[in-house]
């Protein structure tokens, strides 16, 4: 519940952000001149860039609680048995060692959104963000994909 406060909050954020330099855009739109013309252009830009980037990762952050509370009802979420560190942070060897075994799922079930779903979160607590959410993005496309 807290992730998702902390979601809305930094949404909220950037949407306002938005607003604003969209009227600073505005402001220099109409001040007619061909400067202040093309740099309104530019600047009205940059909100149009963040609103597709928080409506594509809102999506994609939506799509990925579905999947894990569909997992959840199934009883296939993975259990988290990894060792910690005193800071809480995952050990690394543990986080390697559960990732070989996700990675191995996987090969052997290539068209199983529940092992891509299970990859990501192994890359993810082996602190590979890039990868995990590739994987996720191959769980998300696997489950939308109409069974063969």
């Amino acid at each position: 519940m807290r992730a998702k406060i902390t979601y809305l909050v930094l949404a909220t954020a950037l949407v306002v952000y938005f607003v604003l330099v969209g009227s600073r855009g505005i402001m220099l739109i109409q001040q007619g001149t061909l400067i202040t013309v093309t740099f309104g252009l530019a600047v009205l830009i940059l909100p149009v860039i963040g609103i597709w980037f928080l409506w594509k990762n809102t999506q994609f952050v939506t799509r990925a609680h579905r999947l894990a509370a569909e997992l959840e009802a199934e009883g296939g979420l993975p259990v988290d048995d990894l060792v910690r560190l005193p800071s809480g942070r995952i050990d690394r060897d543990s986080a390697d060692r559960v990732f070989t075994q996700r990675q191995a799922e996987t090969e052997a079930a290539p068209n199983d959104w529940r092992t891509w779903f299970r990859l990501a979160i192994a890359y993810h607590d082996a602190r590979d963000t890039p990868r995990a959410r590739k994987a996720m993005q191959r769980a998300i496309a696997l489950h939308a994909a109409p069974p063969k």
